[in-house]
């Protein structure tokens, strides 16, 4: 499986960027996809999490103003990211979970998923 995001930009506080990614190879309809990211000098954290005919989780930071979706047919997924802050400025990693899945409890941990994409870097400027 291969995971291939993009979307990332410049963008003012305030405003919107919607990430994609891509997987190939495998039956994408059946992986749970999430969204992680990581900010410069620091570990990488959870943002949100789909399992294919499940509802989405998001991160406390994020909830409200992010919005996880995935189009089976595109073998795609994507975050809607609104009112954007400099907080959110990180590099931001799709990640797939391939069957058997992890447990439910785990999907919002980095060992919970099986691949990962390049990331693709965000910058809110203030």
């Amino acid at each position: 499986v291969q995971l291939q995001a993009s979307g990332g930009g410049l963008v003012q506080a305030g405003g919107s960027l919607r990430l994609s990614c891509t997987a190939s190879g495998g039956t994408f309809r059946n992986y749970a996809m999430a969204w992680f990211r990581q900010a410069p000098g620091r570990g990488r954290e959870f943002v949100a999490a789909a399992r294919w005919g499940g509802s989405v989780v998001y991160a406390d930071s994020v909830k409200g103003r992010f919005t996880l979706s995935r189009d089976n047919a595109k073998n795609s997924v994507y975050l809607q990211m609104n009112s954007l802050g400099p907080e959110d400025t990180a590099v931001y990693f799709c990640a797939a979970d391939t069957p058997p899945l992890t447990i439910l409890s785990q999907q919002r941990y980095e060992r919970g998923y099986d691949y990962w994409g390049q990331g693709t870097l965000v910058t809110v400027s203030s």
